[in-house]
């Protein structure tokens, strides 16, 4: 599998540079989350880092090149909703009954 050095902007992780491994694409994967141990033996914190552009200077048009920032919210990602995953709800937030 090929990596790609990738720098970390923001966060515990900034100025630190880590290899990343490459998606089919080529490209880092859009997010990347490092759990960190708690001390007092409680469940772990995760760091969120989101996938950004990193400025180049040069023609535009060629290898795009990345770089992760801290997300200190650290929401999930969004993920598509295809109305035929969701459940049917009326107006009051109740399941759709089709017998009714």
């Amino acid at each position: 599998m090929k990596s790609e050095d990738t720098p970390f902007e923001g966060g515990p992780m900034d100025g630190r540079v880590l290899p990343v491994l490459l998606g089919i694409t080529g490209h880092p994967p859009k997010t990347y989350r490092i759990p960190v141990p708690d001390p007092h033996g409680g469940p772990p914190t995760v760091l969120v880092y989101r996938r950004v552009p990193r400025k180049q200077g040069g023609r535009a048009g060629f290898t795009q090149r990345w770089k992760y920032a801290y997300d200190p919210e650290g929401k999930q990602t969004r993920r598509l909703n295809w109305p035929w995953s969701k459940p049917d709800t009326t107006p009051s937030g109740k399941p759709h009954d089709p017998d009714e």
